[in-house]
Protein backbone atom coordinates (compact mmCIF):
# COMPACT_ATOMS: atom_id res chain seq x y z
CA UNK A 1 0.00 0.00 0.00
CA UNK A 2 1.40 3.40 -0.95
CA UNK A 3 1.80 6.20 1.55
CA UNK A 4 -1.04 8.09 -0.12
CA UNK A 5 -3.35 5.09 0.11
CA UNK A 6 -2.46 4.63 3.78
CA UNK A 7 -3.27 8.26 4.52
CA UNK A 8 -6.59 8.02 2.68
CA UNK A 9 -7.41 4.85 4.61
CA UNK A 10 -6.71 6.69 7.89
CA UNK A 11 -8.90 9.59 6.75
CA UNK A 12 -11.77 7.21 5.98
CA UNK A 13 -11.39 5.59 9.41
CA UNK A 14 -11.45 9.03 11.02
CA UNK A 15 -14.62 9.92 9.09
CA UNK A 16 -16.33 6.72 10.26
CA UNK A 17 -15.37 7.46 13.87
CA UNK A 18 -16.62 11.02 13.57
CA UNK A 19 -19.93 9.99 12.00
CA UNK A 20 -20.51 7.34 14.65
CA UNK A 21 -19.90 9.88 17.41
CA UNK A 22 -22.09 12.46 15.68
CA UNK A 23 -25.00 10.03 15.28
CA UNK A 24 -24.79 8.93 18.91
CA UNK A 25 -24.12 12.29 20.60
CA UNK A 26 -24.47 15.10 18.09
CA UNK A 27 -21.71 17.62 17.44
CA UNK A 28 -22.04 21.34 17.96
CA UNK A 29 -19.64 23.98 16.63
CA UNK A 30 -17.79 24.31 19.94
CA UNK A 31 -17.11 20.56 20.05
CA UNK A 32 -16.01 20.48 16.42
CA UNK A 33 -13.68 23.48 16.62
CA UNK A 34 -12.49 23.40 20.24
CA UNK A 35 -13.11 20.03 21.88
CA UNK A 36 -11.54 19.60 25.31
CA UNK A 37 -8.34 17.57 25.52
CA UNK A 38 -10.20 14.61 27.05
CA UNK A 39 -12.89 14.62 24.32
CA UNK A 40 -12.83 11.91 21.60
CA UNK A 41 -12.88 14.61 18.90
CA UNK A 42 -10.00 16.62 20.35
CA UNK A 43 -7.79 17.78 17.44
CA UNK A 44 -9.94 15.84 14.93
CA UNK A 45 -10.36 18.79 12.59
CA UNK A 46 -6.69 19.77 12.68
CA UNK A 47 -5.44 16.22 12.15
CA UNK A 48 -7.89 15.56 9.33
CA UNK A 49 -6.94 18.83 7.60
CA UNK A 50 -3.23 18.02 7.88
CA UNK A 51 -3.80 14.60 6.29
CA UNK A 52 -5.93 16.12 3.51
CA UNK A 53 -3.20 18.67 2.77
CA UNK A 54 -0.60 15.90 2.67
CA UNK A 55 -2.66 13.90 0.15
CA UNK A 56 -3.19 17.03 -1.94
CA UNK A 57 0.54 17.76 -1.96
CA UNK A 58 1.29 14.16 -2.97
CA UNK A 59 -1.20 14.39 -5.83
CA UNK A 60 0.40 17.60 -7.07
CA UNK A 61 3.86 16.02 -6.86
CA UNK A 62 2.67 13.03 -8.89
CA UNK A 63 1.33 15.31 -11.64
CA UNK A 64 4.21 17.76 -11.51
CA UNK A 65 1.97 20.66 -10.60
CA UNK A 66 2.05 22.95 -7.58
CA UNK A 67 -0.38 24.53 -5.17
CA UNK A 68 -0.82 28.26 -5.17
Amino acid sequence: MSDKQAIIKKMLEMQKTFMKYEHEHGVDAETYYAAASDHPLHNYRQEYQALANEVCNMAHAEKGSKRD
